[in-house]
């Protein structure tokens, strides 16, 4: 089978195209036909060594959807031919999905509903889930609540304008113009350009005065953002930043309002077999669409990462082996 591998870490002129052999499934394992692999910034963090490095070689990818192939001894809820998607491998405990094969242990798998599409399924995983761990098992969003979600044509900004519409909070993003009415589309009530001066006053007003739940995907830039426009006892939810020392200008603002933070990790998800299932029922209702903005094949996959870093673009990448 081909897979993409690296030897060594660095840039994305490491990966390369292998032909190896398929692998056998441990016992609790499932060998996968990989129909669609999402592209993450995660991936090249794994690539390049920023993360803890991985013994090489390696295969990326951390999200997948395909057909079951083969199945492990103990491996009991899963047949040949069966559609399934998930996250969590390519991760260094596991080879990753950038091939044509994987194997994939059972619980960091779901199957997958005939009203998905396995090419969205396949870029779903780390949006879906971060996402979903975001609003439903840390923010406890709620109906009616009005939730802001910071850069929502991203893979999960989009995700969450989808999920947050979905338990029918009223949903306030921000995104680069060209993005707005494809982000409406997708269930937002209000979006914003997020480079105007006057933002933070555009979300008070849009918010009634104050927003009950905030996902931040830049904790660098917003935290102080955040503690301004949130209402009393907002809940605000960190999942990343560009730099690793964000702070607040005045702390008073998020004391004065009881404001509480969360920040999180998709990998500390205790099942993930759990938001996998509930992003798996809103795909196969329409309530879940994974914006694939574009498609590369296994050889491609360093201009994929390189785009998944450098381009602007709304929702995801996959490769498609």
């Amino acid at each position: 089978m081909r897979a993409v591998r690296l030897h060594e870490h660095g840039d994305a002129d490491v990966l390369q195209v292998d032909e190896i052999d398929r692998p056998d499934p441990a016992a609790d394992e499932l060998l996968i036909e990989v129909a669609s692999a999402g592209v993450n910034p995660v991936d090249t963090y794994f690539r390049d060594g920023s993360y803890t490095p991985v013994d090489v070689p390696f295969t990326p990818g951390v999200d997948f959807a395909g057909t079951v192939v083969e199945m492990g001894d103990t491996v009991e809820a899963f047949e040949a031919g069966d559609r399934v998607y998930g996250t969590g491998i390519g991760n260094g405990g596991f080879q990753g999905s950038y091939a044509e094969f994987a194997t994939v242990p059972t619980d960091r798998v779901v199957h997958l509903p005939d009203g998905a599409d396995a090419t969205e399924a396949g870029a779903a995983g780390v949006a879906a889930v971060t996402a979903w761990r975001a609003l439903i098992d840390h923010a406890d969003l709620e109906p009616a609540e009005y939730c802001l979600i910071h850069g929502g044509s991203g893979g999960v900004g989009h995700a969450a304008v989808q999920i947050g519409s979905a338990v029918s909070a009223r949903v306030i993003t921000t995104a680069a113009e060209e993005y707005h009415d494809a982000i409406a589309d997708y269930g937002a009530e209000t979006v914003l350009d997020y480079g105007r001066d006057d933002l933070a006053d555009a979300v008070r007003e849009a918010a009634d005065g104050g927003v009950d739940a905030i996902l931040d995907h830049r904790l660098d830039d917003y935290l102080q953002f955040d503690a301004d426009v949130a209402a009393t006892g907002a809940r605000v939810v960190g999942i990343g930043e560009n730099s690793p020392d964000p702070a607040f200008t005045n702390d008073g603002a998020a004391r004065s309002k009881d404001v509480s933070y969360q920040f999180m990790s998709m990998f500390n998800t205790p099942d993930l077999r759990v938001p996998l299932r509930g992003a798996a029922h809103l795909m196969d209702t329409g309530d879940l669409s994974i914006d694939v903005a574009r498609s590369y094949d296994l050889e491609d996959a360093a201009d994929a990462q390189r785009a998944v870093m450098d381009d602007s673009f709304l929702g995801k990448l996959v490769i498609e082996p």
